[in-house]
């Protein structure tokens, strides 16, 4: 099992964040992670411009995007800037995509939220040719793609797709690299993501191994906290239009999301995504504020001691 990191854009504060995420995989990487996923929000700045500089600065750890929504980018807008992340960074770049929610994608963005499955699969016959280095000449329903481009010596990036119904799932164990989900229980991931995922790469031929399930969850610190908790699947605007989600917390019993611990996903899935990251702010006292980093400190060292 692998065990990475997470962050995000957002997480380190006031400052800059290309600064703020040079800081932070420094710090991973001397804390001997090797890998690193981070989000893109709807909000932040461009992550995918953040880590061409952040990977050109700091060497040897990998990073992730966890995701980057396919439906405000072309497949080859999406490839040329995938291909320049992991020219600069000597291929340590590997590029998670997926569906937004209907909340950003119609309500921010003015496009339509429908046929996701279509939609990542005619993305996927766009994008893949074109990080492969081949020209591309794709015609589909919701987006085309015709055309090569030019970025030489740039390594081809795995690519990963946020997939948790099996639909998605298939199409991810068909084509890429395998899927990335969030807040999953290990009682989803072990008896349906997974088996859903290799079954579907089986059927095609690939080889055992080809596929991963990337899990994204809390780590079990005390001090870490998931803001979400006990709320109903109500409250999130996704579970409405994203029935898998729903579905997903309704088979684990629980109202909401919850705060899995990691270590109970160790014989279930095949890489762990998780955030360790101390609160935003402690308290003035000296004892209380020095105790968050300490666990913070132990979090990691057994996260790392089950890396492999």
């Amino acid at each position: 099992m692998q065990i990475s990191m997470f962050g995000q854009l957002s997480g380190f504060g006031d400052g800059s964040p290309i600064d703020g995420t040079i800081a932070y995989l420094t710090e991973l990487r001397d804390e001997g992670f090797r890998r690193v996923w981070m989000s893109q929000l709807p909000y932040e700045p461009d992550l995918l411009s953040v880590l061409a500089v952040a990977l050109r600065e700091v060497d040897t750890i990998e990073v992730a995007s966890g995701v980057v929504p396919i439906q405000n980018q072309h497949p080859m807008q999406m490839a040329q800037r995938a291909l320049t992340v992991s020219l600069a960074s000597g291929g340590r770049f590997i590029l998670g995509l997926g569906m937004t929610h209907a909340a950003v994608t119609e309500g921010m963005w003015g496009i339509p939220w429908d046929k996701p499955v279509r939609r990542l699969n005619e993305y996927l016959d766009g994008l893949l040719p074109l990080l492969a280095g081949e020209p591309a000449n794709a015609v589909g329903e919701t987006v085309t793609t015709r055309g090569a481009l030019m970025i030489p010596g740039a390594p081809r990036p795995d690519v990963y797709i946020a997939a948790l119904g099996p639909q998605l799932l298939r199409l991810a164990g068909r084509r890429t690299a395998g899927t990335c989900t969030w807040m999953t229980g290990p009682a989803t991931l072990g008896g349906h993501v997974g088996p859903t995922l290799r079954q579907a790469a089986a059927d095609t031929g690939r080889p055992e191994g080809a596929v991963r399930v990337v899990a994204a969850c809390r780590s079990a610190s005390p001090t870490m906290r998931t803001p979400h908790v006990g709320m109903p699947p109500s409250s999130f605007p996704c579970t409405e239009r994203c029935p898998p989600t729903g579905r997903c917390w309704t088979a684990r019993g629980t109202r909401g999301p919850r705060t899995p611990r990691s270590s109970g996903m160790s014989t279930r899935c095949r890489s762990v995504s998780t955030s360790s990251r101390p609160p935003a702010s402690t308290s003035s006292s000296a004892r209380r504020s020095t105790r968050p980093r300490r666990v913070v400190r132990g979090t990691r060292a057994l996260l790392r001691s089950r890396d492999s």
